[in-house]
């Protein structure tokens, strides 16, 4: 397998997780980190909740990923960023905790692969170790000083109250080398026996080692004496992954939310999810058969032309077999495909508790069931598959419970998510999922098909309204909760008495007493409608109570489309500059010319240098003292963690000409060569040792805060010369020959890939009400301030009186749903972006009184985009509520 080239959405993950890591060695606290990234990151500050029983400064994040998105490799490739952004260190202890051996077996396995994408990403933290548990009870020093260590194991495995029959806890003499030599702080650190002893064990290894825990599937994860066990190795920091995280007993810390719509526009998986409803089990059992033959033909016809081999599967869940009653269970299902549907034995598995046919299939073919020569299309299951069992080939799911419809199938769902070979196929047909449930309420199953999408496959709920939609015509009208916007008339009809109206009603229902009318406000499905009229005995009042909310569902109903489903296409042109005589996208600041050498004669500490060394020379390991409340110091955990890990890692005595070495080889500056980084942090430390009141062994002592203040002024004077190099190129003379803004380079709104981290919902918004008509999509991104929310409903004003053809609502760093100019320090994401009548386009910004005047840059790099476009573009920065600027835009 080749090396895997991480997704779109994935990098701008893995950045987060970046940012964050430096915040918190910037800040020094993981509270004031979270919550001012979260600000910067989606526009909202989010607090920060620690961990029960952890330090509460201690660095600790949570990545919302929905099933199919691929949790395991941003969490591999999250190790380097560890190492180098929180740790400072070459290397470190990975504790990596799943939720059960059958995961932690897959885990392993891809994570040792040396070709697997897993492995690749976990190689770029430099050489790695991974081993299990039982190979970590004997791990030797030297494999811990020369590489990044990885265990993989349960969370069970540490998960008891009682320590002393776990092993890990125990004292073993091949421990024994680990603790030579201990400083007295690190003594002073290690778990004792009830004697007061210190056992040689893995758990104290990993005590002094900080080890970064990884927490999969965290959700599985979250209990007091979980909480408690993990503590013990005093970890330097915790990141979980899980598609559904804790949001009220004990909150995570989401840093980043994938949404669905993301995942579908990178080609992760397969979306809508096309929902049939049908009552008779055989009938709807034949609807999948026939639906999987008309996707195999589909699947050899491309594989003729050249595809990747694909062979459909449909997951079967029956009912469990009951004793004395008939039921659908495993093997009524598979009689009923053979004898009926004529399916060969062979291409049947079952897959329950009884009978584990998929473990076989593993044993038997080289690939598994997704293997060539594999003949199985179809695999009968009851509750859930195998934990862990994926196989993207899984295209149609069918319940056939009669019990619990829609939420018989949530634990499935996600199984038939995934897109093989995670790339769209030519055919749209192969790019969705497909269910049919056993049943003959439509509505009521697709409103239970997205709460499993949500609770099973971690959905967020405003993403799974417009990805499950009807297979068939006659079922998408009642489909209330579907992808398309609606007009819905009320239906009012004349009883000559109020009828019972069942309490889960009371909102879609109104009686007027007066005129003795009743109104349907919402489209009743038949199933509600049934409720209502049951409670009627007078036969001509129930037919009209039915006959209302037929009506309602469907000529009551008018479908309102958004300009991006009817097919309207919103690009934007982008900057672009010459490079070597060729146009490339101006997407990141280094491309520019400047000098890649730093300046001998700049190297020397700064006075906030020398400042911050003469307040880290107050604590071992640097950093900021603060006095308890009972008139102990007590020193910061970021420091702590520093102090540890130097302890830990390094020999205690280098010269200079080593030390500095050490420095060099850990200041990952890709801009720099090595020599003139080389000679930069040489000539830095001569004039540090130079300083009156410090001296070699202190900058030994203090060598990660040194590397950190390095650090600090190597950006520090690269920002400089690349915004001297920006200014020049964008902004000075001749500037129409390097710069350009056509369509050579068009970023284009995905219409399946607006994902806003908040949306706009008019029924909570703290900002005001406001039915928008005239937006691309359907959902609308929320606003960071009223006057946002004020400037976006004049646009849809505007929209309405045809002086504007539509607008949106930009996303900031949200992939197919965010246009941006490249600034010298970062991108500017503009507020919104107009489609005119005449085709020409405008984008508006919008900045209050307090962002005016540190908008300058904005208002440079906008100007110069619309001033390239040859009239094509237009911008404007509007302030203070002069809407009047808008207008004057459109003339």
């Amino acid at each position: 397998m080749s090396a895997f080239a991480p997704k779109d959405y994935q990098t701008r993950v893995l950045e987060s997780v970046r940012k964050y890591l430096e915040a918190c060695n910037a800040t020094g606290n993981a509270n004031t980190a979270f919550y001012q990234l979260t600000g910067e990151l989606w526009g909202r500050h989010q607090p920060f909740n620690p961990l029960p029983g952890f330090a509460p400064d201690m660095p600790y994040f949570c990545l919302r990923v929905p099933t199919g998105g691929g949790k395991t490799f941003l969490a591999a490739s999250s190790v380097v960023l560890v190492n180098t952004h929180l740790l400072r260190s070459e290397h470190s202890v990975v504790l990596w905790l799943v939720p059960s051996d059958a995961i932690r077996e897959q885990t392993l396995k891809a994570l040792r692969q040396l070709e697997h994408p897993y492995h690749h990403a976990l190689k770029q933290a430099g050489p790695v170790t991974v081993m299990d548990l039982d190979e970590a009870k004997s791990i030797t020093r030297a494999t811990l000083e020369t590489s990044t260590v990885v265990i993989v194991a349960t969370a069970q495995a540490f998960a008891r109250e009682e320590t002393k029959d776990l092993k890990v806890y125990a004292s073993s003499g091949s421990l024994m080398q680990h603790f030579d030599n201990l400083s007295s702080v690190q003594r002073e650190s290690l778990l004792r026996n009830d004697d007061g002893t210190i056992p040689y064990s893995l758990a104290n290894v990993l005590r002094m080692r900080r080890p970064f825990l990884v927490i999969d599937e965290a959700h599985n994860a979250r209990t007091e004496i979980r909480f408690n066990t993990l503590e013990r190795f005093h970890p330097s920091g915790v990141m979980e992954l899980t598609a559904t995280p804790d949001t009220e007993k004990q909150p995570s810390n989401v840093l980043h939310s994938v949404g669905a719509a993301e995942l579908k526009a990178e080609q992760m998986i397969k979306l809508p999810v096309l929902l049939e409803a049908e009552p008779d089990w055989q009938q709807c059992l034949g609807d999948a058969v026939a639906r999987r033959d008309e996707l195999q033909k589909l699947a050899d016809d491309e594989h003729r032309n050249g595809a990747p081999y694909l062979r459909p599967l449909a997951l079967i869940q029956s009912e469990p077999r009951r004793q004395g009653m008939e039921t659908l269970d495993a093997e009524r299902v598979k009689k009923e495909l053979v004898e009926n549907q004529r399916i060969p034995a062979t291409e049947i598995v079952i897959a329950t508790g009884e009978e584990r046919g998929l473990e076989a299939i593993e044993k038997q073919y080289k690939l598994g069931i997704s293997d060539p020569t594999c003949p199985v299309k179809f695999v009968i299951t009851q509750k859930a598959l195998a934990e862990g069992w994926d196989c993207p080939f899984a295209y149609v799911l069918v319940g056939l419970s009669s019990q619990q419809s829609g939420t018989a199938v949530e634990q499935l769902i996600g199984r038939v998510l995934r897109q093989p070979d995670a790339k769209a196929r030519a055919t749209p047909a192969l790019n969705q999922s497909y269910a049919f449930i056993r049943s003959s309420d439509f509505a009521r199953v697709a409103s239970e098909l997205r709460d499993g999408l949500v609770r099973g496959a971690g959905f967020e709920r405003r993403d799974v309204n417009q990805f499950v939609a009807a297979q068939r015509a006659d079922q998408a009208g009642m489909d209330f909760g579907g992808r398309a916007k609606i007009v819905f008339t009320p239906v009012a009809v004349a009883l000559p008495k109020k009828p019972v109206i069942p309490d889960a009603l009371k909102d879609k229902l109104h009686w007027d007493k007066g005129s003795k009318t009743l109104t349907i406000t919402t489209p009743l499905s038949e199933t509600e409608a049934e409720e209502v009229a049951q409670a009627v005995s007078d036969e001509a009042v129930r037919a009209a109570i039915v006959q209302a909310a037929e009506t309602s569902r469907t000529t009551a109903i008018e479908p309102f489309q958004t300009p991006a489903e009817t097919g309207e296409r919103l690009c934007v042109p982008q900057l672009a500059l010459y490079q070597q005589g060729e146009l490339q996208l101006f997407d990141d600041a280094e491309v520019l010319e400047y000098p890649g050498a730093l300046s001998y004669y700049q190297a020397a500490p700064t006075p906030e240098d020398l400042s911050a060394l003469g307040l880290a020379s107050r604590v071992a390991g640097g950093g900021t003292i603060d006095v308890s409340a009972e008139g102990q110091v007590k020193v910061g955990f970021l420091p702590d963690l520093q102090r540890d890990l130097g302890l830990s890692y390094t020999p205690e005595h280098w010269d200079e000409t080593r030390l500095a070495a050490w420095l060099c080889r850990n200041l990952l500056e890709p801009s720099l060569t090595h020599a003139s980084k080389q000679a930069f942090v040489t000539a830095w430390l001569r004039a540090l040792l130079g300083t009156d009141g410090f001296n070699l062994a202190r900058a030994n002592q203090l060598k990660f805060t040194l590397r950190k203040l390095l650090d600090e002024n190597i950006k520090r004077l690269r920002r400089e010369a690349v915004n001297r190099a920006y200014q020049q190129v964008l902004f000075g003379p001749g500037r129409e020959d390097r710069v350009a803004v056509n369509d050579a380079f068009l970023f284009e709104f995905d219409p399946q890939g607006y994902a806003p981290s908040r949306d706009y919902d008019p029924r909570k918004s703290e900002y005001g009400h406001w039915d928008f008509r005239k937006h691309f999509h359907g959902r609308i991104g929320d606003f960071d301030s009223k006057e946002e929310f004020e400037c976006a409903v004049q646009l849809d004003m505007l929209a309405q009186a045809g002086r504007i053809r539509f607008w949106l609502r930009n996303l900031v760093n949200r992939g197919g749903g965010s246009f941006f100019l490249q600034k010298a320090n970062g991108r500017f994401y503009p507020d919104f972006v107009c489609a005119l009548k005449d085709g020409t386009l405008l984008v508006v910004e919008y900045k209050g009184a307090h962002g005016w005047t540190d908008a300058q840059d904005d208002r440079d790099i906008g100007g110069l985009w619309a001033e390239l476009s040859s009239g094509k573009c237009r911008f404007v920065m509007v302030r203070d509520r002069q809407w009047g600027q808008i207008e004057a835009e459109l003339v």
